[in-house]
Order: structure tokens, then C-alpha cells, then sequence
């Protein structure tokens, strides 16, 4: 259950909470506090950060909470505040390698976590919460020049508690309503409505700066209505948004990670008493999508063998096709992951599989890769991708992109093996003038390879789209099979 009272409202002028924050904090305490014992709740924890921290009337406020609800509430210094942004980003996060910076932007303070392979170095309160700095620097409506002198208070600000030789290019994990919102309308913008969630989403330093000033460039009314962003947030935004822009800055992030989770999570795990693993790069991510595989009783030898043979179709075309190296890693996952939709039924399992991986709780993807994964996966078997599916068609075009090519890789991998039985232990691959020519090649002398020949030349119509050149599968002997003679979008 969650109430969003802003409690520091008013307390850069007055210096106290207002009575319409304390009521509305309170009434929430009070159901929240009732559905807790209600379920048999028999510890309640309740903590209260900045607001409360700075406020002149705390006292009466605390005073009054435990009247009311009977919760003897915490107040947290900016260092626990700090303390908790990074152990719940410790839990979500790889952060066993290099430097990592969490930030976490409340309503009235900024946190830092500064941590070199996982290993706090230094914690930082600052007053730059995004109540407050709307407040002083935009009360009077958004404007370019309210926010330049905001972003310039916060750069001085964090100059000295953040040294730029130190901390240049590291990770950066933010936390917080702020960062939440501001990869909502990250995702927006590239057509990503299907996301179950923000967490992980990367956001470059580029696409910050330039939300932010499509932002400021808005009326109260155009920001409301932003796709991504919580109406709610809308007057609080840009203030948030300029103090996250001005952190990448300082450290010179190429971008920024956004965590779903903060200070609340870092309570639970703490009440629970939960120290998470310090991870290395990958690690999470790999345990992750293993265990989500085993959870969907995926068979294991086929969707290994299949990541084995897309993998190596990657190798050899990849580049040529315009694929990132990073999307090496998402056709490994979305490999392994293809037939996860059996776990349902195995008619139409490619989309139970899309269904299931969207919906999956993946540590260390973000929500585009997870996206991504979940397409291709869904399009290892049957019609290729078109624009009139809503899972593909609503992407913008440089993930409509990524989805085909990866897709072209895994159907033929899958074809391979078709009889699920790893008959095909390793491919030649030769990209010639007018044709792509792909040799499979015997797990020994005695294996027959005709149903996989024919299963992977059944689905390599999309890769010849795609190469724009045909697509053969030859035998040990220079029987050759064509993608001419398939449609790229036939139904096995």
C-alpha cells in the first residue's frame, strides 16, 4: 500500500510540516498500520528521512503518530539513508567490480552510496530533494533559467563530496520516484508499452538531457500528460530529473541504471537481516535466467544445444547484419529460454513463451532487453515479426530491428535441432557473394542429418530477408537445400 503525503511541501519556507502533509501522513499510517495487524503483522517498523529530520514541529508529528497508530517511528540520518539505497542495490545489482555510485532523489534530500567492488567508501546527504529545489527554484513556474541556476546550486553542491578523478565513469545506480519516472518516459519513447517494469532500465546520458528539456519546454498541462510519467509527479519532475542530470555529469556516466527499489527494501533487508551477495558483471543476470529455466521445466540438452548453434550463427553473421555485440548475451538468453511456453501447452507455446518471459522476474536484464528476449523467443517458430503484431508493431524501429535479425538466427538454430536429439554438433558458415551457405556437421559419421537439414532450411526465409541474399543449407556430400524455395513467414 503506498500514499505519497509530501511532507516536505512548504518546509523550505516555513521550516515546519504543514498541516495538510501531517493529516494526510497520518490517515495513511493509520491504514496501513490497521491492514499490517490485520494480517498478523506482529513487528511494524516505520522510519521517517528528511522531511521529518529537518522539520522544527518533529517532535508533536512523532508525538502524534504514536497516539494515533500506536508506531514508534525511526527517524533516519542522511547516512542510513544512504546506507539502505545501497544495500538493496546490492541485492538487484552487480556491483563486485569497479566503482558504483547510488543515488537516491527524495522529496527533500539527495543520497549518495560511493562503493569501489562493492565496499561502501562514503555516504552524503545533501538538501536537494525535488519538493524542495521546485520550491525554491521553480515555484513560479518551470522555466530554463529557474532550472539553469537550480542545476548550478546542486553542481556546486556535490562538487567536493563526489571528486570527478575518482568516481569519472563509474556505475551509477539511481533510486528513487525520480528515476522511476524518468525511465518510465525512457521507455515511452522507444515504444515500450509492455514492460512489466522499469528496473534495470539503462538511459543514456543523452536521451537524459534531452527529456529533460522536452520537459522544461512543456506546459503544466503537456507534462501531465507525458506517456511514462505519473501525472501525480508531473510538477516535481524537471527539479528531480536536473539533479540526476547533474550527477551523471559530474562523474561523466555514459549513463545511468534505474532500480525499482530503495530505502524500503533496504529496510526489509535489514529487518530480515538478508545480506545480499556482492555480484560480479553477469553473474545475477546468468542465475537469474537459469533459475527462471528450471522453474519452467525447460529441456535443458535442447535449449543449451540450440544457444550453442545460434551462438555461433552470431559469430559468423552477426556483425554483418548490423547486430551489437551486446546482443550476443540476449540471443544466448532468449535461446535458452524459447520453448519455456511447453510449461503451458505446447500448442502456440512460442507465445506462451513471449507471455511468460515478459512477465518473468529477471535480475540484471533491463526492460529492453527483456522485451527483446521475450520477441524473439516468441518468433522461433511460426510467422515471422510483422507491424500488425501488438507485441512487435508498437516497438520502435531500432528494436523492430533487433528482434528480426536476432529472431533469423534462433529459428535456423532451432531447425538444427529439430529432433531434439543434438544431432548437429557445429556449423560452417560461409557468407559468399550470392549466398549465405551454412554446413552442419555430424555428431559422428553414423548420425543422419536429414530432419535437421530440413528443419533448418524451413526457417531460414527471414535470415534470407534480412541478408538479402539466399540462404543454403548443404550436406557433408554439396546437397544443398534454398530458401527460395520457403516463405520467410511459413508456419511450420
Amino acid at each position: 500500500m503506498k500514499a505519497a503525503p509530501r511532507l516536505a511541501a512548504g518546509l523550505s519556507t516555513t521550516g515546519a510540516l504543514s498541516d495538510t502533509s501531517i493529516h494526510s501522513a497520518i490517515e495513511a499510517l493509520e491504514r496501513m498500520a490497521t491492514l499490517a495487524r490485520q494480517l498478523g503483522a506482529e513487528r511494524i517498523d516505520s522510519v521517517a528521512t528528511s522531511a521529518v529530520r529537518d522539520a522544527t514541529n518533529a517532535s508533536a508529528f512523532l508525538s502524534e503518530i504514536q497516539r494515533r497508530t500506536g508506531l514508534r517511528v525511526r527517524v533516519l540520518d542522511g547516512d542510513e539513508e544512504a546506507r539502505l539505497s545501497f544495500r538493496s542495490a546490492v541485492a538487484h545489482f552487480d556491483m563486485g567490480v569497479g566503482r558504483t555510485v547510488v543515488v537516491d532523489i527524495g522529496g527533500g534530500s539527495l543520497e549518495f552510496a560511493l562503493s569501489a567492488e562493492g565496499v561502501i567508501e562514503r555516504l552524503s546527504s545533501f538538501p536537494f530533494g525535488a519538493i524542495r529545489l521546485t520550491e525554491h527554484y521553480l515555484q513560479d513556474g518551470v522555466t530554463s533559467k529557474g532550472v539553469r541556476k537550480l542545476r548550478r546550486a546542486v553542481r556546486r553542491g556535490i562538487r567536493d563530496e563526489l571528486p570527478r578523478r575518482d568516481w569519472r565513469g563509474a556505475q551509477l545506480i539511481g533510486s528513487g520516484g525520480t528515476f522511476t519516472n524518468l525511465a518510465g518516459i525512457h521507455l515511452a519513447r522507444q515504444g515500450i508499452i509492455t514492460a512489466q517494469s522499469v528496473h534495470a532500465a539503462h538511459i543514456p546520458r543523452s536521451d537524459l538531457e534531452h527529456i529533460l528539456d522536452t520537459l522544461v519546454d512543456m506546459t503544466p498541462e503537456e507534462r501531465r500528460a507525458t506517456p511514462g510519467l505519473n501525472p501525480e509527479r508531473a510538477d516535481i519532475i524537471v527539479a528531480g530529473i536536473a539533479v540526476a542530470a547533474e550527477v551523471v555529469r559530474r562523474i561523466e556516466a555514459r549513463e545511468l541504471v534505474v532500480s525499482r527499489y530503495g530505502i524500503r527494501e533496504g529496510l526489509l533487508l535489514e529487518a530480515a537481516r538478508v545480506v545480499p551477495t556482492i555480484a560480479d558483471p553477469g553473474d545475477a543476470r546468468a542465475r537469474s535466467v537459469n533459475d527462471f529455466a528450471e522453474r519452467c521445466h525447460v529441456e535443458q540438452p535442447h535449449s543449451s544445444h540450440v544457444r550453442k548453434l545460434a551462438l555461433t550463427l552470431f559469430d559468423a553473421l552477426g556483425e554483418r547484419l548490423g547486430c551489437p555485440r551486446e546482443d550476443r548475451g540476449v540471443l544466448a538468453d532468449a535461446a535458452l529460454l524459447h520453448d519455456c511456453g511447453y510449461h503451458i501447452s505446447y500448442e502456440r507455446h512460442h507465445k506462451h513463451s513471449y507471455h511468460l518471459i515478459l512477465h518473468a522476474d529477471l535480475l540484471g536484464l533491463s526492460p529492453t532487453d527483456q522485451v527483446v528476449i521475450a520477441n524473439v523467443a516468441r518468433y522461433h517458430r511460426g510467422a515471422s515479426p510483422k507491424r500488425e503484431h501488438r507485441n512487435f508493431g508498437t516497438l520502435d524501429k531500432t528494436l523492430r530491428r533487433r528482434i528480426r535479425r536476432l529472431s533469423a538466427l534462433l529459428r535456423i538454430a532451432d531447425g538444427f535441432d529439430r529432433g531434439h536429439v543434438s544431432a548437429v554438433s557445429d556449423l560452417k558458415i560461409r557468407w559468399v557473394q550470392r549466398a549465405i551457405r551454412i554446413t552442419p556437421v555430424a555428431v559422428n559419421a553414423r548420425t543422419g542429418m536429414r530432419l535437421e537439414m530440413w528443419g533448418a532450411n524451413r526457417k531460414s526465409g527471414l535470415l534470407a530477408q534480412i541478408a538479402g541474399v539466399p540462404v543454403e543449407v548443404v550436406a557433408p556430400d554439396g546437397r544443398a537445400l534454398s530458401s527460395n524455395d520457403v516463405q520467410a513467414g511459413e508456419i511450420e
